[in-house]
């Protein structure tokens, strides 16, 4: 209580300042001082609890309180997939903004994509409160939200909202806007689920992603065994294809696997992958792992999934272990433990076309954005990649990479 005692005299000394001159003052400051201004009221905010922090962040984002950037990207990072077009690689993940409230100002902070979600079918409260633990010291969370998630309807509303603003101002979309899927705790048969979030959702997406990876939803992970993935991504896939599209075509569909996956898992989601033409795969949520440099902090005791920098490694080798499984046919979009643009450009050397973040943004701030934009630019400059392209896939020299110019980029 004394600390949200602290929290709100704080808020309303910055917000007499704000009102006396402070629109004045942050009309003076370029665009970085911007985004660093808002990321220094970071450890301010996380006084609070991380949940309530969580919905701090949004509701800052809804505020308008987030820096827009309006500098343009490297033309280095551009990326090109799907038949779309990416400012640059790096994405914002699933979990942030789980009901599509801040699409917009999230998109302005100079993201190459945000995924919102996962959005459930019917709305539902997720596990009981408390449900997310900070490990500050690492710079990495524990969380066991649930899908928790106001429904599809709901979600449906403020997406088409969106969509109607950039209808009328194209410039307003900054990025491409990614949708997950999730299913119900009490749904038995999950492909009704996952096919409800198609049928009501898809038409608002650039891009789908089928989340079955979250460790939160008892009997969620099981749909990743070879069968019951194969019978779901046909299921789902059919059900998008059921529908009518314009001259474009169907949104890309992509699935979210976990961490933590034996060689036959990995194999046999690549089997699945490659039989169900899915157009993508998220690499990957959160892990039950706990690797011994956390065992000492008291939130490694709770029950829920791993996220930041002792992610890093473990999804890395999945996603390397994915790429070369499925030789390098099926766009890869790497997550887990990102802080930096050397982690991201690990990533892509890993296999990675798309990189996403989460937690360090929650720990950084929106500053994180630009910084890592900017040292991965200068990551492929040193080794002499002319673009995020030439560099997918380049730790892996056995297979070939159409993207790749000959005799572009280091080993």
């Amino acid at each position: 209580m004394g600390r949200l005692v602290q929290v709100l005299k704080t808020a309303a000394i910055a917000g007499t300042a704000a009102a006396i001159g402070g629109a004045a003052f942050y009309s003076t400051l370029d665009v970085q001082r911007r985004f660093e201004l808002a990321s220094a009221t970071g450890p301010l905010v996380r006084l609070l609890d991380p949940e309530t922090s969580h919905r701090v962040g949004i509701l800052a984002a809804r505020m308008g309180l987030f820096p827009k950037e309006t500098r343009p990207d490297p033309p280095a990072l551009r990326v090109n997939l799907w038949g779309r077009s990416f400012p640059n690689p790096i994405g914002l993940a699933a979990g942030f903004d789980k009901d599509a409230e801040a699409i917009e100002p999230l998109l302005n902070l100079g993201f190459g994509f945000v995924e919102v979600g996962s959005i459930t079918p019917r709305p539902q409260p997720g596990n009981p409160k408390p449900r997310v633990f900070r490990i500050s010291e690492l710079k990495a969370t524990v969380n066991r939200y649930g899908f928790n998630s106001e429904g599809a309807d709901a979600a449906a509303e403020r997406l088409e909202r969106f969509w109607r603003r950039v209808a009328a101002d194209p410039t307003r979309k900054k990025g491409l806007l990614a949708i997950n899927l999730g299913k119900n705790k009490e749904t038995e048969d999950a492909g009704d689920d996952y096919a409800v979030g198609v049928l009501k959702l898809s038409r608002y997406a650039d891009f789908v992603v089928v989340n079955v990876s979250s460790p939160n939803t008892p009997g969620l992970r099981a749909l990743q065994g070879r069968k019951q993935l194969q019978s779901l991504l046909t299921f789902v896939r059919d059900a998008r294809d059921g529908l009518e599209w314009g001259p474009g075509g169907p949104p890309p569909l992509l699935v979210k696997i976990a961490p933590d996956l034996t060689e036959s898992d990995k194999a046999d989601i690549a089997a699945v992958v490659a039989a169900t033409g899915v157009d993508g795969v998220v690499i990957s949520n959160t892990t039950i792992a706990r690797p011994e440099s956390i065992s000492k902090y008291p939130a490694s005791r709770e029950a829920g999934g791993l996220s930041g920098p002792p992610l890093l490694e473990p999804t890395t080798a999945v996603l390397a272990d994915m790429y070369r499984l499925t030789r390098g046919a099926v766009p890869l979009v790497g997550c887990g433990g990102v802080a930096s643009g050397e982690d991201a450009y690990r990533k892509i050397r890993a296999g990675a076309s798309l990189v996403e973040l989460y937690t360090a943004m929650a720990y950084e701030g929106p500053v994180i954005v630009p910084r890592i934009k900017q040292e991965l630019a200068a990551c492929l400059e040193r080794d002499g990649f002319a673009s995020v392209e030439d560099a997918v896939g380049a730790d892996h020299p056995n297979i070939p990479r159409p993207g790749k110019k000959k005799g572009a980029g280091k080993r």
